[in-house]
Formats: C-alpha cells, structure tokens, sequence
C-alpha cells in the first residue's frame, strides 16, 4: 500500500515538472512578468522614451508665389527710329542768303600749294571800276565818315565805327597810324584759292581781290585776328553784324564760283537760320570779270 502511494507520488511530480517545463518552454513568466500591471509600465516606459526623444525642428517648405495678375516683362529696347529727310522742306526764299549757300557746292579745302598773294591776286590797290581811284580809297570813302580827301581820291581822315567790335576809331593817314584801319577781304583770298579760285584766270582773281563787295574797312586788331579764318573759325565779336558778314560772304563765293567746306556751310546756315529773310548781295558791277 505504502509502495503504491509512493509510485503515485513519484508520477505525480514528474507530471509537474513535465508541465513546468512546457511552460517555460512557451515564453510563460511568473505574474510579475506577464500581468497587466507589467505591461502598464512597459508602455509608460516606451511613452517617456518617445516623449524625452528630442523633436526635431520642423523644415521650412517652400512657399509657392502666386503669379502676378500683371506679370512684369523686361522691355526689349527697341532700336532708334531712323530720322527721315522732310520731303516737305520749303526751299529757302529767291534772293536770300540761305537761297544761295544752297547753290554752293560743299568740297574739302584744297592744298595750298604754290599760293602767292601777290602773283596770284596781283599788286594791292587797283582801280577795278575805272573811277580813277584805287580800291583802298573808294573802300575808305564808302565806310567812313567824315572824311577828308588830298586830291579827288585819297582819303586823308575819317571816323570809322568799326563793324567788327563797334569801336570808333579816328582814322589819320601816316605811318603807325594808317593801320588801325585796314581792308578786310570778307572771303580771305588765302582760303580763296583753296576753295576754288585755283581755276580761275589771273584776271577774275584780280577782280575778286579788289571787289567793294569783298572789301570792308575794319579795325586793325580784328583784320589780324582773323587772318585767313572762314566763318566756322572767326565770326565778328559784334553778333549784330554776323548776318550780312557771312551773307556777303557767301555772295562772294557765288559771284566767283567758289565752294564752301561742310563746316564752313554748316557755320553760315546756323547764322542765316537766325535772319532767313537776310538778302543776298549782287555783284559789285558788270565791268568785273565774272567765272
């Protein structure tokens, strides 16, 4: 009986062991392990990682720009209009300075060689118009006043207001004093023969270097200061007297066939633009020999 209770017991707690293996064999813990109050704190665990986990900072997305209702373009340039000549231009009214600068022909200076006052425009004074007086006197007669006269022709004294500058001056025939009058050639017979008085026979350029209509008494100081200047050089100081000074000149250069420079041309129509009415002048007389 005592042997039957021991076998009972014997297989008793080997079936205990059996089943406690098993158990642990399945991944079966205490109840500490697997109860719920275990898996409470296992997920308050994991809740503070996640919580004490740093957050990181949240990444700036590109906005979309709305497109403007009025887009702007960038302006392509567009290129100068062309300035087109006014076919409409009115001609410049018969008899008028502006009238006959646009007769003359616009060329480059020529070369000055072989120019020689003298032998070119021969000996100073003559008496082209044949009335007995030399073209130095008659000029003198003409622009001064107040003259006196030795003999018929030569003008010994006379006030001359000097169309250049405005100044009187009191003319006195004599050495050192007949020079503060002098003879200006309105077309320099230098500049002259370098724009077309090459091809002229020996007695037109006689003709022109004697012409009243070329010839003007003047100061002294401003007959040097031009020199040979034409008018996009040397103009008067005297503005008043600017407009018949280059309508002569330009009267000159039609009588006599001469031609101007572009800047010559260009200096004379801004001056006559100011006084379109300024009329030309005629030549001097029918006896000059004319190109």
């Amino acid at each position: 009986m005592r042997r039957r209770a021991v076998a009972v017991a014997s297989v008793l707690a080997a079936s205990l062991i059996a089943i406690v293996s098993v158990a642990v064999g399945a991944g079966i813990s205490g109840p500490d392990a697997g109860g719920p109050a275990a898996q409470g704190a296992a997920a308050e665990s994991v809740a503070t990682d996640a919580a004490s986990a740093p957050t990181p900072s949240p990444t700036s997305m590109p906005t979309d720009v709305a497109p403007s209702e009025n887009p702007t373009t960038s302006a392509t340039p567009s290129a100068s209009p062309t300035a087109t000549p006014d076919s409409t231009t009115t001609p410049a009214p018969v008899g008028t300075a502006l009238a006959a600068l646009e007769t003359l022909q616009i060329k480059g200076r020529a070369p000055k060689t072989g120019y020689d006052r003298e032998g070119d425009f021969g000996n100073a004074w003559k008496d082209v118009d044949h009335n007995g007086c030399d073209t130095r006197n008659d000029v003198l007669a003409r622009d001064l006043t107040e003259i006196a006269t030795s003999g018929p022709c030569k003008v010994m004294t006379g006030i001359l207001v000097s169309p250049y500058t405005g100044t009187t001056i009191d003319f006195v025939r004599g050495q050192g004093t007949s020079a503060l009058v002098q003879i200006d050639h309105l077309v320099a017979l230098s500049n002259a023969w370098q724009t077309g008085a090459q091809q002229l026979t020996q007695a037109q350029r006689e003709a022109l270097a004697n012409d009243p209509l070329n010839l003007l008494a003047v100061d002294g100081h401003s007959n040097m200061q031009k020199g040979d200047g034409d008018a996009a050089t040397w103009l008067p100081a005297q503005k008043s007297i600017r407009c018949s000074y280059v309508a002569r000149q330009v009267s000159v250069k039609s009588v006599y066939g001469l031609w101007v420079t572009q800047a010559e041309h260009d200096a004379i129509e801004r001056i006559l633009d100011t006084c379109p009415t300024q009329k030309a002048y005629p030549a001097t007389a029918d006896l000059l020999p004319k190109v």
